[in-house]
C-alpha cells in the first residue's frame, strides 16, 4: 500500500496512506490535528450545476467532531428551483473520502464534497448527486457491473493579444508553447486539480486559435482517467472551479460554454465510459474485440442520445456548437475511431502490445500481463453547460436501458457508419439530434418514463428541466439569426460563464 501511494499528490491521501474510500471521521480530524489546519469547508452542487461554499473556522475538537458528524442546515430553496420556501430547510453532510486540502487558500483549509439530505434524514431525492448515485446503483443491482466514466474538459483562455510567435487560427491541437499560450495555466491547474484526489491522464492544447481585434482566444483541454462515475462527476466540477481560480490569478478569463465566437471551434464535454466487473472491462472479448455488452449500451445511448442533451447542452449556444459539417455531432449513429459520429469507439491498445519493444530495442521483454483494458465508447455531444451529475445519471440511466433492451442491439447494428458521416448523410438518412434547447426540453418528456424508471429521476426534476429549456424559446434559432452578428455575439456573451 506505501508503495502504491507514495507518489498520490492528495495530501490526505499521503499522509494518512490510506485510499479516499478508507477514509473515516477519524482520519479527518488526526490530519487536521496534525497538520495545523485552521478552516474546514463544506462544498456542494446546487441545481444550476455550480460548486457552492460554506465556510466553518474550527473552534476546537469537540466543535470540529460535530461538523463532521451532523452537517450543517442550507437553504435549498436557494439551491433549487424546485424546492418550496415553506420547507426548504436541508442539511448537506461530508463525503470523507472526497477531502482535500484547498491548494488557493492562504490560510491552511480543508476542503469536504457534501451529499444533501431532508428533514427526515434521507437523502435529497432531487440532489444532483444523489440522482447520479442513484442511477448507478441501479446499474450495478440489474447487472453486476459498474460504470465508471472520464470527461474530456474543454475551455477558452482569453487575452491580450500576443503579437510575439502570433496564434495560427485553428491550428491550435498539441501545439507547445510559445506557440500555444497559456500552458503554465494549464499544468498549475493541473497540479491543483490533482492535489484534489482529480485522476488526470493529460492536458494538451486544443484546435481553436482565435484572433479578434486585440484579444485572442486559445483553447485547451484537460482530460481524466476512468473511475467510478460517481467520481467521475465530482472530479469535473473540481476541475473546473480550479482552472478558473488559477485563470483569475492571472488576471485571465476562463469559458467552458459551446461556442464564444460563432464559426470557429466550440468547446465540448466528451464523456467515455466503459462497464467493469471484479476490475474486468465487460466490453471486449477475450481478443479486445468490442463485445454484445458494448454494443447493448452503445444502441441505449443512441436511444436516448435525443434527451440527453437536455442534460448536457443546457444553452441555447449549445446548438450553436451542434451544426452540420463541423467535428461535433448532429447526426445519432456510431462508429471505430470515427470523430464524425456520435459515439466513437477509440483505439483500445488492441493487439499492439510490440509497439514498446520496437521504439526501445534494449528493453527487455515482460512476462505477460492482465490488464484491464484500455476500451471505452465516446459520446461527443454534451459541453460545459451541462450539470454534470445530471449528464453522468442520464449517460448511466441510457447504459442501463441498453443493456435492458431486447432490442439495443439491432439499434446499434443499425446506425453503424464506416465513413464520414457529414458525406454520407443523405443516403444514410440517421436520426439528428435536437436543434434547440425548446426541442431537447420536448425530447425529455417524450422520454421521461425512461428517466424515472427504477426511481432514478423524480418526475419534478423533469418537467422542472423541461420547462427550463422550453422557456429560451429558441425554436430555430440559428436560422433567425442567421446574418446578424451584433445578435450571435450577444447571445454568446450572456452564456459566457455557463456551467
Amino acid at each position: 500500500m506505501a508503495d502504491e501511494l507514495k507518489l498520490n499528490p492528495n495530501k490526505v491521501v499521503s499522509f494518512l496512506n490510506k485510499k479516499p474510500e478508507d477514509f473515516t471521521k477519524k482520519d479527518i480530524i488526526h490530519f487536521i490535528e496534525k497538520n495545523d489546519i485552521k478552516m474546514l469547508n463544506f462544498r456542494y452542487v446546487g441545481g444550476d450545476g455550480k460548486l457552492k461554499l460554506l465556510n466553518f473556522i474550527i473552534n476546537d475538537r469537540k466543535h470540529l467532531d460535530k461538523i463532521l458528524t451532523v452537517g450543517e442546515r442550507v437553504d435549498g430553496s436557494s439551491l433549487f428551483t424546485y424546492i418550496d420556501p415553506s420547507s426548504s430547510d436541508l442539511y448537506v453532510v461530508p463525503r470523507y473520502r472526497t477531502a482535500f486540502v484547498n491548494p488557493f487558500t492562504e490560510v491552511p483549509t480543508l476542503d469536504i464534497l457534501c451529499s444533501y439530505y431532508d428533514k427526515h434524514g434521507n437523502p435529497l431525492n432531487i440532489g444532483p448527486a444523489n440522482i447520479l448515485r442513484k442511477a448507478h446503483k441501479a446499474l450495478q443491482e440489474k447487472t453486476g457491473m459498474q460504470l465508471e466514466a472520464l470527461g474530456e474538459l474543454e475551455y477558452y483562455v482569453s487575452s491580450e493579444l500576443d503579437k510575439i510567435y502570433t496564434i495560427t487560427p485553428q491550428k491550435g491541437y498539441h501545439e507547445s508553447h510559445p506557440f500555444a499560450k497559456w500552458e503554465l495555466v494549464r499544468t498549475e491547474a493541473m497540479q491543483a486539480i490533482a492535489s484534489m484526489g482529480g485522476r488526470i491522464k493529460y492536458g494538451h492544447s486544443e484546435v481553436g486559435n482565435i484572433v479578434s481585434g486585440d484579444w485572442e482566444y486559445v483553447q485547451h483541454e484537460i482530460e481524466f482517467l476512468p473511475v467510478n462515475v460517481e467520481d467521475a462527476a465530482d472530479q469535473l466540477v473540481i476541475a473546473k472551479w480550479a482552472i478558473r481560480e488559477v485563470a483569475y490569478k492571472y488576471g485571465l478569463e476562463i469559458s467552458f460554454a459551446p461556442k464564444i465566437i460563432v464559426g470557429h471551434a466550440g468547446s465540448g464535454l466528451h464523456i467515455h465510459s466503459r462497464l467493469v466487473k471484479d476490475g474486468k472491462n465487460m466490453m471486449v472479448d477475450a481478443t479486445g474485440t468490442l463485445n454484445d455488452t458494448a454494443k447493448k449500451m452503445i444502441g441505449g445511448l443512441l436511444e436516448l442520445a435525443p434527451s440527453i442533451t437536455a442534460f448536457g447542452n443546457i444553452v441555447p449556444t449549445s446548438f450553436l456548437r451542434l451544426v452540420p459539417h463541423q467535428e461535433a455531432p448532429t447526426n445519432i449513429c456510431w462508429g471505430d475511431s470515427n470523430r464524425s459520429v456520435l459515439v466513437r469507439v477509440p483505439l483500445g491498445w488492441k493487439g499492439v502490445s510490440n509497439m514498446i519493444y520496437d521504439a526501445n530495442p534494449n528493453e527487455p521483454e515482460e512476462k505477460s500481463k492482465d490488464p484491464m483494458s484500455n476500451q471505452t465508447v465516446e459520446l461527443r455531444s454534451a459541453d460545459g453547460s451541462a450539470n454534470v451529475y445530471l449528464l453522468l445519471a442520464a449517460i448511466t440511466t441510457a447504459a442501463l436501458r441498453g443493456l435492458e433492451d431486447p432490442n439495443s442491439l439491432k439499434t446499434a447494428q443499425k446506425l453503424y457508419v464506416s465513413g464520414d458521416v457529414g458525406k454520407l448523410q443523405k443516403e444514410l438518412n440517421l436520426p439528428q439530434l435536437p436543434a434547440s434547447c425548446f426541442e431537447a426540453g420536448e425530447q425529455l418528456l417524450k422520454d421521461r418514463a425512461l428517466y424515472e424508471n427504477h426511481d432514478i429521476f423524480p418526475p419534478s426534476i423533469i418537467d422542472g428541466v423541461a420547462k427550463a429549456l422550453k422557456a429560451f424559446n429558441d425554436k430555430d434559432l440559428s436560422e433567425k439569426l442567421f446574418g446578424d452578428g451584433d445578435a450571435l455575439m450577444n447571445l454568446v456573451k450572456k452564456y459566457l460563464h455557463c456551467g
